[in-house]
């Protein structure tokens, strides 16, 4: 439980001046409590584990930014925690770019700092971090957001050393230099760590398949469960936990907030809210994604018939995004600009929309670049983005490495087109009103071309509804 829920709170008598502020929570306690609170505890014999998987990568990948800013010293925070309300945090999770460059994932400490100190050869790695309270110290019991009585053991500087493949310094001793560069506040640095992870590799690729994997496991759940969805007030809420569920079971969180979006509430791109029901004869387009331990996360959109099948207006609409999504595909090769994926899901959707006689111009006026654009009024947002520990990654790239850039082996994207028809949208037929469909999945560029790591999840309309027939049996 978290230190909010306790109603009083241990301290030192010392302390209790200092926190005075907090006297209706914190007391302190009698002084037969600090005689004793010290002792009587076993030892903690610790075997120092082999390196993890992940260092030797995470050591390849500090020489090469080492490579790039020789001579300077460069300073990458975990970051620490965030309030969310009074004493109550949010879950900590660590900056991408230093897990990305420690392999420091989901145990990492807050308040950490991997340092890379020049020298004559390169640079020299440190990563600080608040080793564990011994026993003998207040700090052990007294204070509820990082003493160990309060939030469970902290690692040890050996530990961390041996398991990364580091060395290792306590917090305390970490001195800020003048000339530092720091990520997050030198552009320099937060492009260059940004851009390291626009090329994944072996282990990073193995990790987004693992993601892949349980966010499919999760979607799964969640045609199960469905029933239980149409049946509550708020069954967007039930299919949202359904999936948080599984992400926290085999996994380590979401890697964003889920979207479940029934009914018209698909045609709000980023509905989280999720507050809504789930009635049958409607879809319910849901965009989700589980992130594992590591940080690396999935990021998958089905659209899904309530009912079990599509109505024939439906299916005219999701057929079309799935011919989007395909022409998308194809156009996604090695050598090939990343936009082109995004121009090849366009030409499907103006050209379709503009049969059905939505569009005041013809295709070939709407996919104009400067006077263009008719169609966008029905998928505004664009089609790919860069995926890893974060589910926009390198999104500090340079636009001449990231949407003009070329698409290269070790890449993974996104493609996600979609058609969304407003429910107070005058400019279509009623009958198309509140339809929202995205199809979404993760894409791994290879020298043969690309691979679709989510083509497991079913994404045919056929396809589709067996899956569900056969998981709500």
């Amino acid at each position: 439980m978290s230190s909010a829920d306790h109603d009083t709170a241990v301290e030192t008598h010392d302390a209790a001046t200092a926190e005075a502020k907090n006297t209706n929570r914190k007391q302190p306690f009698p002084q037969g409590f600090l005689d004793t609170i010290s002792t009587g505890w076993a030892e903690r014999p610790e075997s120092l584990p082999a390196p993890r998987a992940q260092a030797a990568y995470a050591a390849a990948r500090r020489a090469m930014l080492s490579a790039m800013f020789p001579g300077k010293r460069l300073v990458v925070p975990a970051d620490s925690l965030k309030q969310r309300s009074n004493d109550t945090d949010y879950p900590f999770r660590p900056h991408s770019a230093f897990v990305h460059l420690t392999g420091w994932a989901n145990e990492s400490e807050p308040d950490s700092i991997l340092v890379l100190d020049p020298t004559d050869a390169g640079h020299d790695a440190t990563l600080y971090f608040r080793e564990r309270a011994d026993r003998t110290t207040a700090e052990f019991y007294s204070d509820a957001t990082i003493g160990e009585f309060w939030i469970g053991p902290r690692p040890s500087l050996d530990g961390v050393a041996a398991d990364l493949g580091l060395a290792t310094a306590h917090v305390e001793t970490f001195a800020a230099g003048e000339d530092d560069l720091v990520v997050d506040a030198d552009p320099d640095l937060t492009r260059a760590v940004s851009e390291l992870r626009l090329i994944k590799d072996e282990y990073e690729i193995a990790e987004m398949r693992h993601a892949v994997a349980v966010t499919a496991s999760g979607f799964d759940d969640i045609i199960r469960d469905l029933d239980r969805a149409v049946a509550h007030p708020r069954g967007e809420r039930v299919v949202e936990g359904v999936f948080h569920q599984r992400a926290r079971s085999d996994g380590n969180w979401e890697g964003y907030d889920t979207i479940a979006a029934s009914g018209h509430h698909a045609c709000y791109l980023h509905w989280t809210r999720n507050d809504g029901a789930v009635v049958p004869g409607d879809l319910i387009l849901i965009d989700a994604g589980a992130e594992v331990d590591s940080l690396y996360t999935a990021d998958i959109t089905r659209t899904l018939p309530v009912s079990g099948t599509f109505s024939e207006v439906q299916r005219r609409v999701y057929e079309t995004v799935l011919e989007a999504a395909d022409a998308a595909f194809a156009a996604a090769q090695p050598g090939v600009r990343f936009r082109a994926v995004h121009e090849a899901a366009m030409d499907v959707i103006a050209r379709r929309t503009a049969e059905w006689g939505l569009l005041p111009v013809t295709a070939e006026e709407a996919l104009d670049a400067d006077r263009g654009g008719q169609h966008r009024r029905y998928m505004v947002h664009g089609t790919s983005h860069h995926l890893g520990m974060d589910v926009h990654d390198c999104a500090q790239a340079r636009r001449e490495m990231y949407y003009d850039g070329v698409l290269e082996p070790g890449m993974v994207f996104t493609i996600e087109p979609g058609l969304y028809f407003q429910i107070d949208d005058l400019t279509v037929p009623e009958e198309l009103r509140g339809i929202g469909v995205r199809i979404e999945d993760d894409i791994l560029m290879t020298e043969n071309g690309p691979v679709n790591l989510s083509a497991d999840i079913p994404r045919t309309v056929a396809d589709v509804e067996a899956w569900m027939a056969r998981l709500k049996g």
